[in-house]
């Protein structure tokens, strides 16, 4: 089998995720690599009093969509429709798409309020949820009596 030509830069980089030894910009390690099918790849980040999560989930109704809610863990569940229906695995050439029930999952730093969670999937397929964050500190007033 020939190497890829890339090996060599992002060859290291595999190793080392696989070990355990990639870390995030927090310093909180990134997990070996897991299998991919029936995961969909997140972009999660901050703004104001959100934090928005987006993912590309194609091949996917609005109605086979699920958002569940549960303390501070918010997963996404779906499944992804073939159009062509189904095609036998002898005739592929090559098959890197996943077709079928999905499922991911992510904890976020705050308690989540399922209440007021929104989202919208996009003409191109994108999944945005926005997800209020909750405050972490009540200010309590003490009236005098």
């Amino acid at each position: 089998m020939t190497q890829s030509p890339f090996h060599g830069i992002f060859g290291s980089l595999g190793d080392s995720a696989a070990k355990g030894k990639v870390q995030t910009k927090q310093g909180s390690p990134i997990p070996p690599p897991a299998s991919t099918a029936g995961r969909v790849a997140v972009d999660i980040y901050e703004q104001d009093d959100y934090y928005i999560i987006k993912a590309p989930i194609a091949g996917v109704r609005l109605s086979d969509i699920d958002i569940e809610v549960n303390d501070n863990v918010i997963t996404i569940k779906g499944r992804r429709h073939q159009g062509d229906g189904n095609i036998p695995a002898d005739q592929y050439y090559i098959q890197e798409c996943f077709w079928g029930e999905f499922s991911r999952s992510v904890t976020l730093p705050t308690a989540i309020d399922p209440r007021k969670v929104k989202a919208t999937l996009n003409k191109e397929c994108i999944l945005k949820v926005l997800v209020p964050k909750e405050d972490r500190v009540k200010v309590v007033r003490i009236n005098e009596v």
